[in-house]
């Protein structure tokens, strides 16, 4: 009797999940299951649409792996490898790294290879490997950036991702959806990454507890595909495992320049009545926010701040270098000089957000203004590169402002808004930006 009765509780239960409501995470989970419907908690594995990693995460330790193993690739299509983390090489080591990932994607003919032209959250998606429904794994707690596409796309070590490579498969367990709601539209000089730091400020470290993050609402609606996914990028930041929005006509828009075919939007969205925990925002009412040294979760608004001389003014990273955010800095310093105590450092996300800033003029406006243009890669977020003097008080647009981030332990970094960056560059002191574009 109490075996049938367990039997019979176990049924009532698939029942419920059936027909039960689901989040945009669970639909997405639930396709790289190749089920119908996944319950949060359950552990499931799903099949991998994309593994990507980069020259410093992978070839230097997943090719000596997958030797000892005598295993090979489960898919060499539906691998992506970028070089961007320790180009330009500046030393013996740097050569040494980049050589050997090199070497091994010639060995393995790897089709697709992107080498020294811009960072991998924003290179991937730029070429239009990332698309609505996909389930993917990166190299980084950043490739969170690419559940701005609403695909379910998230980080993973060495030894996980030498699972996914030989094998193309991860198991998981189906996440807690956290939905962040915003309301209003953002007003002039205010952006993704202050949203981004306000929920940082508000909900801490690990405010996430390793879930999902779905932004949704008004505010995140408006937003361009850039600021899309700086705020899916910073996810990580909060402790969560992805950052999703649901695709609509903007993700449409942005895909067909990639050549990629429209998407079905009905099917990737959560159902109104799907459970999860619920915080709402005023995005009309944001003001532009700064996190002090030492962690991203330690913001203030930027008029709290006392009057902070900078050293360095710094607008770069998969965070705070596409072309939107390339935009925000020309609009604050058009016609204007940077302080002359100032350096301002400026690496455009990828080649393509290059590009697309010297098409439009933007590039020629920060050149204008003072600015030091630097190449395409990680660089100083990364901690490579010789660009941050060491002792230097730094105003960056990067993600994480933790000890030693930008290469030097005794350097002092804050983070804040491309905004905020330029704004503070041109005053000398940490300042709102919103006052200079008054």
């Amino acid at each position: 009797m109490n075996s049938q009765a367990t039997v019979e509780r176990a049924a009532r239960s698939r029942r419920q999940v059936d027909t039960a409501p689901s989040t945009l995470a669970q639909k997405l989970v639930a396709r790289a299951a190749g089920r119908e419907h996944v319950a949060q908690g359950e552990i499931v594995t799903c099949q991998v649409d994309l593994a990507m990693f980069h020259d410093s995460s992978g070839p230097r330790r997943l090719g000596p792996m997958l030797t000892d193993l005598g295993a090979t690739l489960w898919d060499k299509n539906k691998v992506v490898l970028v070089i961007d983390h320790h180009v330009p090489e500046l030393d013996d080591e740097s050569r040494r790294i980049v050589r050997d990932a090199r070497d091994w994607a010639k060995s393995l003919a790897l089709p697709h290879v992107y080498d020294s032209i811009g960072i991998s959250h924003v290179v991937v998606p730029q070429h239009g490997h990332i698309r609505p429904g996909m389930f993917c794994v990166g190299s980084g707690s950043h490739a969170a950036t690419g559940g701005a596409f609403g695909a379910y796309v998230f980080g993973v070590g060495a030894t996980e991702m030498l699972g996914v490579v030989s094998t193309g498969k991860i198991w998981l367990k189906v996440p807690h959806t956290i939905f962040m709601r915003w309301s209003g539209r953002l007003t002039v000089g205010v952006s993704a990454k202050d949203m981004a730091l306000a929920m940082l400020g508000r909900f801490g470290l690990n405010g996430a507890q390793y879930g999902a993050i779905e932004y949704c609402g008004e505010a995140v609606q408006a937003l361009n595909m850039p600021e899309r996914m700086t705020l899916c990028n910073m996810s990580s930041e909060l402790g969560a495992q992805t950052g999703l929005i649901a695709p609509d006509l903007t993700t449409h828009t942005w895909l067909a320049a990639t050549g990629k075919q429209r998407i079905e939007v009905d099917r990737w969205a959560s159902d109104e009545d799907a459970a999860g925990t619920f915080h709402h925002f005023d995005a009309s009412t944001l003001a532009p926010q700064v996190a002090l040294p030492g962690s991203p979760a330690n913001v203030r608004p930027v008029d709290d701040l006392e009057p902070t001389r900078i050293d360095v003014a710094y607008i770069g990273a998969c965070t705070g270098a596409k072309i939107g955010d390339l935009r925000a800095a020309a609009q604050v310093l058009a016609g204007f000089q940077v302080a002359s105590h100032v350096k301002l450092l400026i690496a455009p996300a990828s080649e393509c957000d290059r590009w697309l800033a010297e098409r439009d003029g933007i590039m020629r406006r920060l050149i204008e203004a003072g600015a030091t243009i630097l190449p395409s890669a990680c660089g100083a977020c990364a901690g490579h590169g010789q660009a941050i003097p060491e002792g230097s008080t730094v105003v960056s647009s990067t993600a994480s402002n933790f000890k030693g981030r930008l290469g030097s332990t005794h350097t002092r970094v804050f983070l804040a808004s491309p905004y905020t960056v330029a704004a503070s560059a041109l005053r000398g002191v940490i300042c709102d930006a919103r006052d200079v574009l008054a």
